[in-house]
């Protein structure tokens, strides 16, 4: 008789102590909750480490000094003691069966490496209307390629490496890319599995440069992609 695998969900935070307890509960709150929640503390000067030590069981915290989110998660993929791995980003939220409906697929499927769902932006209520407005264009996009909609096996997550810590911006398509290369079995479900919040302080917002290093990255990527055309991954 197989077991049911075990999961590790994975936070990292920098001085995301306005959101991060929303988005702790969108993991404790899954109707398949993790076996573990690893919330990386990358170099925070605010009470993110306290929000997070707030929840107890079966949330862990760890530290780190200020070295970029590839990093911490690189950090909680480490520690993890889950057979399959999911990760946060500490402003956004999981829709409540994400866990539930992805799991369900790779013990279906175990061939399968890695799900992906549907991904929903949103304006973050607290703006005013003038900053809304700026952001209400982006919010009508969606798409399902974002770390946050990614359940994976921690053996296929190893196999392609950790994400690249010199990166500041546009680590996952970095990381997507290599999975490309190494045929990465995944689906992607019609489901919606994280609601991707868009503020003030989002990343490639808040730091000089962060949206052109992201876009040169992407059409870094997209340029390998053409060479290799006719072998990209394995969708199922």
């Amino acid at each position: 008789m197989n077991t049911a695998s075990t999961i590790t969900a994975i936070i990292p935070v920098h001085n995301g102590e306005r959101y991060l307890a929303e988005a702790i509960r969108s993991v404790l709150d899954q109707t398949l909750p993790p076996d573990e929640l690893i919330v990386v503390d990358d170099g925070s000067t605010d009470a993110s480490a306290q929000v997070a030590r707030s929840f107890g069981p079966p949330v862990r915290v760890l530290a780190q000094a200020n070295l970029g989110p590839a990093a911490a998660r690189n950090l909680g993929a480490q520690q993890a003691s889950g057979d399959l791995l999911a990760f946060l980003d500490a402003d956004d939220l999981w829709t409540p069966e994400k866990l539930a409906r992805q799991s369900a697929v790779l013990a279906a499927d175990p061939v399968c490496d890695a799900v992906l769902g549907r991904v929903e932006n949103f304006v973050s209520p607290e703006l005013d209307e003038s900053q809304a407005a700026k952001l209400a264009r982006t919010a009508a996009q969606s798409g399902e390629f974002h770390i946050g909609a990614l359940l994976i096996r921690r053996d296929a997550f190893r196999r392609v490496g950790w994400f690249d810590a010199g990166l500041r911006h546009g680590e996952f398509i970095d990381w997507w890319a290599r999975a490309t290369q190494l045929h990465l079995a995944y689906t992607v479900l019609p489901d919606l599995v994280l609601r991707r919040r868009l503020h003030a302080d989002n990343l490639t917002r808040r730091e000089p440069g962060g949206r052109s290093d992201y876009l040169a990255l992407l059409r870094q990527h997209l340029a390998r992609g053409r060479e290799t055309a006719g072998a990209g991954m394995e969708t199922r």
